[in-house]
C-alpha cells in the first residue's frame, strides 16, 4: 500500500463523520492529490447505483457516493465494500461489493465480521495501491467495547491502513469533553497513538468560551484539539444518518416528504431544502398533511410494511383525500408501488398488500435486484406535472418490484391514466393518472432540467458545495493540521487475521 490514509472517526452516531470525510475528499484533491474514500462498512438504506465487478452494477452508501465526487474520483463498490440496509429493527439486507448476499443475513453479528473482514481489506488494499490519499470514514463509535473484538470497521480498519486519525464530537448535544476523553480511554493503549487530532464540530457561540477544556483535555490525552467548526446547517450535503431540519414555516410552496419507518434514499431530496420559494417538511401524522401543497411518498426498503403502516397511522385516508382534492401527489420508487392497486410476493421478498389505488398499477417482487443508472424522458405529462413534459432526467433504480397496468381496471380508471416517463428502450417507469405522477427514477430533483421546469429555480452544483466545504474546513482548522496529516504516522502492526 502506497496511499496515505487519514481517517475520520465519532463520538456517536451524526457527530459527523460522512460530513467532514466529504470535506476532506475535496480538500485533498484541491492539492492535485489522487483521493478516494473508504467506508468497510456502512448501514444505511441511502444507496446508489455504481459500476461494480464484472462489469455489473452495484450498490453503494450515498455518503461514499458524494465522497468520491468531492474527491474527483468515480464511485466504484469497493470504496464501500459492505453495505446494511436495514428492513425490520433486528434485520438488516447484507450487501457485498454491491451485490446482495441472503446466505450472509441470518450469520450472527459477531460471526458476520470474520465473513465480511477480507472484503473489505482486500478493497482497503486496492485503493490504497492505486491512490495518493484515502480519506476513511468510521462508523458508529470505536470504543463500543462490547463489540470492539469484532469491529473491523473503526480500529481494525485504522491499524490496517495506518491510518492518520481524527476524532469528531458534536459539541452542541452537550458533554463532548465527556465524550472525547471516554473514548479516547476506552481504546486500547496501542489504538490511542492513532489520535492525530480532536474536533469539535457544530460548535455555537464565543470560541474563547471553550478555554481552558482544550488544554486540559490535551494534558489528560496527550491529543490536541485541532478543528472547531461552527454550526453550519446550509452546507448543501445530505444528511447521511437521518432526516433532514424541517425549513421554519413561511411563504411558498410546502412539499411534505411522508416519513414511514423504512425510508430510502430520501438523500434525493436535498435540492430542495435550499430551494427558493420552497418549504420542505416530514409528515409522520394525517395533521402534517392538511397544510402541504405536495405529497411525496418517497423509497422505501420494506414496501409493504409502510404501506401497512401508512394505513394503519391514517396517513393513507390523508393521502387519498389530498389526492380527491386535485392537489399533486408524487411517488417514488416504493412510493410508486404505494401508490397502485396490490403488491404481489410470489418469491417472499417483500411481503403483499393493498395499495392506495390512486394509480390503476400493480406491483410484482421479483426475485432479482434490479440495478441500473437511468435516463429517460418525460412524455404526456399534464395537469400538475405539464411542465415535465419534454424534460430529460438521468438517475438511477434499485427496485425489485416490478409493475404493469392493473388487469380489470375500469375504463374510466384507465381513461386518464398514462404512461408520462420511459427509458430509451421505450419501457415505462413513470405513470400519471390526473394530479398524481408515480416514477421508478430517483434522482429527480437533482437534476437542474427538472428544478427548472417545475419551480423556475436551480439548487447549488454539487462542485460549488463540496468547494464550500473545503473552504469551510481549510479555514476552522489549525493551520498545518490538514497537510500534516499525511505526515508518516509512528508503524502500527498490521492485524489481517480476524480474531
Amino acid at each position: 500500500m502506497t496511499a496515505r490514509a487519514v481517517m475520520v472517526l465519532g463520538t456517536t452516531s451524526n457527530a459527523g463523520k460522512s460530513w467532514l470525510a466529504t470535506a476532506l475528499c475535496r480538500w485533498y484533491a484541491r492539492q492535485g492529490l489522487k483521493v478516494a474514500p473508504f467506508k468497510a462498512q456502512n448501514m444505511s438504506n441511502n444507496a446508489r447505483v455504481v459500476p461494480g465487478p464484472g462489469g455489473r452494477y452495484g450498490e453503494i452508501g450515498s455518503a461514499q457516493y458524494f465522497q468520491a465526487l468531492a474527491a474527483g474520483a468515480a464511485p466504484e463498490v469497493r470504496m464501500n465494500p459492505v453495505l446494511l440496509k436495514p428492513e425490520r429493527d433486528t434485520a438488516s439486507q447484507v450487501v457485498v461489493l454491491g451485490e446482495v448476499r441472503p446466505d450472509l443475513a441470518a450469520v450472527p453479528w459477531r460471526a458476520r465480521s470474520d465473513v465480511l473482514w477480507p472484503h473489505a481489506q482486500q478493497a482497503l488494499h486496492g485503493l490504497m495501491a492505486e491512490h495518493d490519499v484515502v480519506v476513511i470514514e468510521g462508523a458508529g463509535s470505536p470504543a463500543e467495547i462490547n463489540l470492539h473484538a469484532s469491529d473491523y470497521v473503526n480500529m481494525r480498519t485504522a491499524r490496517e491502513a495506518g491510518a492518520a486519525c481524527l476524532l469528531v464530537t458534536d459539541i452542541d448535544r452537550g458533554g463532548a469533553f465527556a465524550h472525547l476523553y471516554g473514548t479516547h480511554q476506552l481504546l486500547p493503549a496501542a489504538e490511542r497513538t492513532l489520535l492525530r487530532g480532536f474536533v469539535l464540530n457544530r460548535f455555537r457561540g464565543d470560541a474563547a468560551l471553550l478555554a481552558p477544556g482544550p488544554a486540559q483535555l490535551q494534558a489528560l490525552t496527550g491529543v490536541p484539539t485541532v478543528g472547531v467548526l461552527p454550526m453550519w446547517r446550509g452546507h448543501g450535503l445530505p444528511e447521511e444518518d437521518g432526516v433532514f431540519d424541517e425549513a421554519p414555516g413561511g411563504e411558498g410552496l410546502h412539499i411534505a416528504v411522508v416519513a414511514y419507518p423504512r425510508l430510502s434514499n430520501l438523500d434525493e431530496f436535498q435540492p430542495l431544502r435550499g430551494l427558493a420559494g420552497v418549504r420542505l417538511s416530514w409528515a409522520r401524522s394525517p395533521e402534517a398533511l392538511a397544510a402541504a401543497d405536495w405529497v411525496v411518498l418517497p423509497g422505501s426498503k420494506h414496501t409493504s410494511s409502510d404501506l401497512a403502516w401508512l394505513q394503519a397511522s391514517g396517513l393513507a385516508d390523508a393521502i387519498q383525500r389530498h389526492a380527491a382534492n386535485g392537489r399533486p401527489v408524487l411517488g417514488v420508487c416504493g412510493g410508486l408501488q404505494m401508490l397502485g392497486d396490490a403488491l404481489l410476493d410470489p418469491h417472499g421478498v417483500d411481503g403483499e398488500g393493498q395499495g392506495l389505488g390512486l394509480l390503476p398499477l400493480t406491483t410484482r417482487f421479483a426475485a432479482d435486484k434490479r440495478l441500473c443508472r437511468t435516463r429517460a424522458r418525460f412524455a404526456g405529462a399534464g395537469g400538475a406535472w405539464s411542465a415535465l413534459s419534454g424534460v430529460e432526467v438521468q438517475g438511477y433504480e434499485i427496485r425489485q418490484g416490478r409493475t404493469a397496468p392493473s388487469e380489470g381496471a375500469s375504463a374510466s380508471r384507465l381513461a386518464d391514466f398514462s404512461s408520462v416517463l420511459h427509458n430509451p428502450a421505450g419501457d415505462a417507469i413513470g405513470w400519471q393518472r390526473r394530479n398524481v405522477l408515480g416514477v421508478y427514477a430517483h434522482g429527480l430533483f437533482e437534476c437542474p432540467a427538472v428544478l427548472q421546469a417545475l419551480f423556475g429555480a436551480t439548487a447549488r452544483s454539487l462542485p460549488q458545495v463540496f468547494d464550500g466545504l473545503a473552504d469551510f474546513i481549510d479555514r476552522h482548522f489549525e493551520p498545518g493540521t490538514l497537510a500534516g496529516l499525511l505526515d508518516r504516522a509512528p508503524a502500527f502492526p498490521s492485524i489481517s487475521p480476524a480474531p
